[in-house]
């Protein structure tokens, strides 16, 4: 746990929270020589949740963090993608991605990054409840839950969809799409029946999605519109299982074991969020020495599958700009505030790109979206965004 209350700690580099990004980011500083600490709300690590997938402009982010060989051997490669719409017995082979894609647990690749750290880097048990400005330094101070301060050089948030730091920055609250996901884990003892392939049925308004992990794990999700008894699902796992069992009634026989046999360990129901193209476009992403990254700066809905992948890129370009000057000048604001808007202006088009494909996306799959908000879509997607996999050519660069 913090210090006595009150009490000041000072650091040079601090970043707020323990998931993918905040690792990966602490990862890209350490290979660069920058030591950072991470502030995590929990008492353990987070490994728990379902999985991930991590598209080819994600695989180059973690070649660049010297982890990708490592977690090829915990997951097989997709080697193709597969729509299904049952209600008009339709099957249709999409396009598949040039590159490596992989569907990794969330918990295989939390505990990667975190053994990739200098012991003691990640402060266990240190929930953040604020952030201000030294009025005499102009760094930034955190203040956490047990009363006590932690000054920072360059403070970066990456503390999720409901991020303090991005409160700080005064970034738009994130918004809800009128959709729910329903994600889970099947283990198969014996081996399960499917192919490497991603593939995607729809039913009325109920979507299922099916991945294998390697031969006997095999990621799922659910998705469909929300409705008053999400609120109780969401709470319970077994209700969550019940609840999804009913949503897949009428999907294929295998669909419906899977669910049914699902961890429970691993189930979870959640609202989508997003933060709007348009305000990632006009968005302010740094405030003094302090910005954020990964879903602190972009949370976006999964129909990409970009979230993960997007949260690693911004890892490389942060630590790649901030060694540019702090291994030389560390305790210069005004250079790291240089360092940050290269960051920040590296970073903003490729998230509203990405953003606005995931947005319109969402849109046409949401139920409550009117034909003509639909049609405005489908226009949109093709003028904007042809090449629908052509965000994961994308290379965020060396470190």
């Amino acid at each position: 746990m913090g210090g006595a209350e009150g009490e000041v700690k000072h650091e040079e580099l601090v970043i707020v929270g323990a998931g993918i990004c905040g690792l990966a980011t602490a990862l890209a500083l350490h290979r660069k020589g920058i030591r950072s600490i991470v502030l995590e709300r929990s008492e353990s690590l987070r490994s728990s949740g379902v999985a991930i997938g991590i598209l080819p402009n994600g695989w180059r982010a973690l070649h660049q963090l010297n982890v990708a060989s490592i977690l090829r051997q915990t997951a097989s490669p997709i080697l193709g993608i597969k729509d299904i719409w049952l209600h008009k017995n339709k099957q249709q082979d999409m396009p598949f991605i040039s590159g490596e894609a992989r569907c990794l647990k969330r918990s295989d690749l939390i505990d990667t990054l975190y053994n990739a750290l200098p012991p003691d880097t990640v402060k266990f048990g240190h929930q953040i409840i604020s952030v201000k400005l030294d009025p005499q330094t102009n760094y930034p101070m955190v203040q956490l839950e047990d009363g006590s301060f932690i000054a920072a050089k360059v403070l970066i948030g990456c503390d999720g969809a409901k991020s303090t730091v991005a409160d700080f920055l005064e970034l738009k609250p994130t918004k809800l799409f009128d959709l729910c996901a329903i994600r889970g884990l099947t283990n198969y003892p014996n081996g399960h029946p499917f192919a490497h392939e991603f593939v995607r049925m729809r039913r009325d308004n109920v979507s299922v999605g099916r991945t294998p992990i390697d031969s006997k794990l095999v990621y799922w999700y659910v998705a469909h519109p929300r409705m008053q008894a999400d609120n109780i699902a969401s709470v319970d796992t077994e209700l969550i299982r019940q609840y999804t069992t009913n949503l897949v009634h009428g999907f294929p026989k295998e669909i419906v074991e899977m669910v049914r046999n699902g961890d429970l360990d691993a189930l979870c129901s959640t609202r989508i969020r997003y933060r709007a193209p348009w305000d990632l476009l006009l968005g302010n992403f740094r405030k003094g020495t302090v910005t954020v990254a990964g879903d602190a700066m972009h949370v976006m809905g999964p129909f990409l599958g970009q979230g993960g992948s997007a949260g690693l890129e911004d890892s490389i370009v942060l630590a790649r700009s901030l060694a540019r000057t702090m291994s030389t000048t560390p305790t210069d604001p005004t250079i790291v505030i240089e360092a940050l808007d290269r960051y920040v202006k590296e970073r903003r088009m490729r998230i509203v790109q990405l953003s606005t494909q995931t947005y319109l996306t969402g849109l046409l799959i949401t139920e409550s979206t009117s034909l003509l908000v639909k049609f405005a879509c489908i226009v949109l997607m093709f003028i904007l965004f042809r090449n629908a996999i052509g965000q994961t050519k994308y290379d965020c660069g060396t470190l």
